[in-house]
């Protein structure tokens, strides 16, 4: 038996190499899951690193775990006020585009690669989640955004989309196993899932804001042990019942991240470094199940299937998905070829494993060999393909500031960062000229590496980053006094 030293020496390696090999990709403009996989497979039992790891249960149970952490983080940095515009399209790309991915990505595999239908399906369905975040991983490594509703739509689709590939799979190997199983079953199956899913995702959620904000710690590090260990009894509790786990962790994290409750700032960050730490080991445990001697037999039918996947499969579900949407072609054309393959299907990948179905290895390996051709192929051109299409925007990073301030529950008072647009009037007035509400104050003014205490003869400037406390009610009178044009006469 290896020595627990040995195994925490290698995942620690691993896991330092893993981050500082994310920097690499920033450069390369390759989503970090292919440099992450990539360490995996070279650390695996072909590869030097020579670890023998064959265990398709433990990977997928790494793989479910991580997801859960890393749904949970993506929740609670959803904003509900982006993302309600478009809940109705991303609605129908998380379910009726997924069944039209798997069922065209099932038919043309059946006919043209002669593979069975059912199985066709089950490849279709596995392939049919997207990964929001590696996109917008490239986009930032160029210093790129999108414009319009195209960011919220894909990050809800994205968060949204993995429950519904996760039913199909399911749904697919017990008709395989149980070929009696009926559409009927299967449908009341995806109401029950789904809609336990956001019912009781919705509740606990608010549940878990009641529970911070009466729940007095003495120690601060406390709340993301409780938080963690809730998020954790939201997916396991919700799956018992018979729902989706997955889905119940999304919502739950939307619920409590456009909540106000204490420790907030804390918690957030607790999250994103797990939601980190969650996508390195969970990639680090499927790369090094796989073994790259067996990719080599799939790559003609990968190529195949990926090929269908980006030029056909993805765009056809967009276009009938977002038909009856006012998404001109051009946003429609840039999310038909967003759509790349991220985690989910390689963990899924693992279900025909752990269920002994025949043909489990060369599914599994055929989906590993596509996330991969996915990732590559369209990953470096997703900002190419936004320039051409005319739909980047400049990206606006969010400026670190010295001051940070916990608001108190119950407190309507927030402080946050705005720039001074360089058409502004405010520019070239002192802060006692410009009119602002009685109950805000600028405590900060962030200009060039520089921060300034203000007062209230202090001028402001084009581009200055000002931090202002202020009532969350008069936060709109404040934008419209700084977004006010100049007068022609100026």
């Amino acid at each position: 038996m290896i020595g627990i030293e040995y195994i925490l020496l290698a995942g620690s390696v691993l896991i330092l190499i893993s981050t500082a090999i994310g920097k690499l990709s920033d450069n390369l403009g390759v989503p970090t899951l292919v440099l992450f996989l990539v360490v995996g497979m070279l650390a695996g039992s072909e590869g030097p690193g020579g670890i023998q790891f064959d265990d398709p249960g433990l990977a997928s149970s790494i793989g479910i775990v991580a997801l859960v952490f890393i749904l949970f983080g993506g929740g609670l940095d959803t904003k509900w006020q982006d993302v309600r515009r478009v809940l109705a399209p991303a609605a129908g790309l998380s379910t009726f585009g997924v069944l039209v991915t798997a069922l065209a990505v099932g038919g043309f595999a059946h006919y043209f690669l002669e593979v069975p239908i059912e199985y066709g399906i089950l490849l279709g369905s596995i392939i049919s989640s997207t990964d929001a975040a590696a996109v917008f991983a490239v986009l930032r490594s160029k210093n790129v955004s999108l414009k319009g509703r195209l960011k919220p739509l894909l990050e809800l689709e994205s968060g949204s989309n993995d429950p519904t590939a996760v039913f199909l799979t399911v749904g697919l190997l017990a008709i395989i196993r149980t070929p009696e199983t009926t559409l009927v079953n299967l449908l009341s199956l995806f109401v029950v899932q789904m809609g336990l899913g956001g019912v009781l995702g919705y509740f606990m959620g608010r549940a878990m804001v009641v529970l911070l904000n009466r729940l007095r710690f003495s120690y601060e590090g406390i709340y993301p042990v409780f938080a963690l260990a809730f998020a954790c009894l939201i997916y396991a509790s919700t799956a018992v019942l018979g729902g989706s786990g997955f889905l119940a962790v999304y919502i739950a994290g939307i619920v409590l991240g456009n909540s106000t409750f204490v420790q907030r700032k804390s918690l957030f960050r607790f999250f994103d470094g797990l939601a980190w730490l969650s996508q390195i080991g969970m990639f680090l445990a499927l790369g090094l199940q796989v073994f790259p001697s067996r990719l080599v037999p799939v790559m003609t039918i990968g190529l195949l299937v990926s090929g269908f996947l980006m030029f056909v499969a993805r765009p056809l579900s967009v276009f009938i998905t977002l038909a009856p949407t006012t998404f001109d072609w051009r946003e429609k054309l840039f999310i038909s070829w967003v759509g790349l393959r991220g985690s989910v299907p390689i963990i899924l990948a693992t279900f025909p494993l752990l269920a002994g179905i025949p043909r489990a290895d060369l599914l599994f390996n055929l989906v590993f060999f596509i996330v991969l051709t996915s990732a590559l192929l369209q990953g470096w051109s997703i900002p190419l393909v936004a320039r051409l299409l005319g739909l980047a925007a400049p990206l606006e990073r969010k400026k670190s500031h010295p001051l940070e301030f916990e608001p108190v529950v119950g407190s309507d008072t927030e402080l946050v960062d705005l720039t001074v647009p360089y058409h502004s009037d405010v520019v070239g007035r002192s802060i006692v000229e410009l009119g602002l509400p009685s109950n805000s104050l600028i405590v900060l003014i962030g200009r060039g590496d520089q921060y300034l205490v203000p007062s209230g003869g202090s001028v402001l400037e084009a581009g200055d980053t000002i931090l202002i406390l202020v009532n969350k009610a008069d936060l709109p009178q404040v934008r419209e006094i700084l977004s006010r044009r100049k007068a022609p006469d100026d």
